[in-house]
């Protein structure tokens, strides 16, 4: 039997990557496999256009066109074949986040994304999304509390996250069975009760 795929979306700031283990160890607890990535990144490949595309300044197309080689390096290698061994996949971002932040934020054509999209994985889309949502105040105090360097995309101003928030709430609404809001603006305890009934293991 096929794996489910499950991905967390939200803006920088937003806190979906602290319930990554929570939710592999909810769905673990049915006694089904579960292998957790990332995007970009994931493989060796993605990793190291994950360096480039965190740090390196670059025209949007270009910043579009490597976020999906690193994802179609990721389905491959790592995605397909983890759902055809009937493994559940935990992906941190995916195509989701092209729309929300390169057309979104940068301001590419949703229309060109679309066609990358389809040519990159038309036969796959994920089961089940959570779109972490806070807003962008909330987002931004959470990342100037991080004692990490912040990459090129949390050094973004304010309006540039509000345009990929106001993305990704636009996706939610085209995709109501897929995308699941998450008020992350909330006690991480009341999230993840959320996030055991809608995995329907709390």
């Amino acid at each position: 039997m096929r794996g489910k795929f499950i991905t967390l979306e939200g803006i920088d700031g937003a806190g979906k990557s602290s319930h990554t283990t929570f939710i592999a160890d909810c769905i673990q607890a049915q006694g089904v496999e579960v292998v957790t990535t990332r995007e970009p990144g994931g493989t060796a490949l993605g990793e190291t256009l994950r360096t480039l595309l965190l740090n390196e300044k670059m025209h949007p197309d270009t910043e579009a066109l490597l976020m999906f080689a690193s994802r179609r390096e990721q389905l491959a290698d790592i995605i397909e074949p983890a759902l055809a061994a009937g493994k559940w996949i935990i992906c941190d971002r995916f195509t989701d986040s092209t729309y929300a932040y390169q057309c979104g934020g940068r301001g590419l054509s949703a229309g060109r994304t679309a066609i990358l999209e389809q040519w990159v994985h038309g036969h796959l889309q994920p089961d089940l999304t959570f779109l972490f949502d806070a807003p962008v105040a909330i987002a931004r105090e959470r990342l100037d509390k991080n004692t990490a360097a912040p990459d090129k995309f949390e050094r973004e101003q304010n309006d540039f996250f509000a345009h990929v928030r106001a993305a990704y709430l636009q996706r939610a609404a085209e995709f109501p069975v897929r995308i699941k809001v998450i008020n992350s603006a909330r006690p991480i305890a009341d999230i993840r009760a959320e996030l055991a009934q809608l995995l329907e293991c709390g």
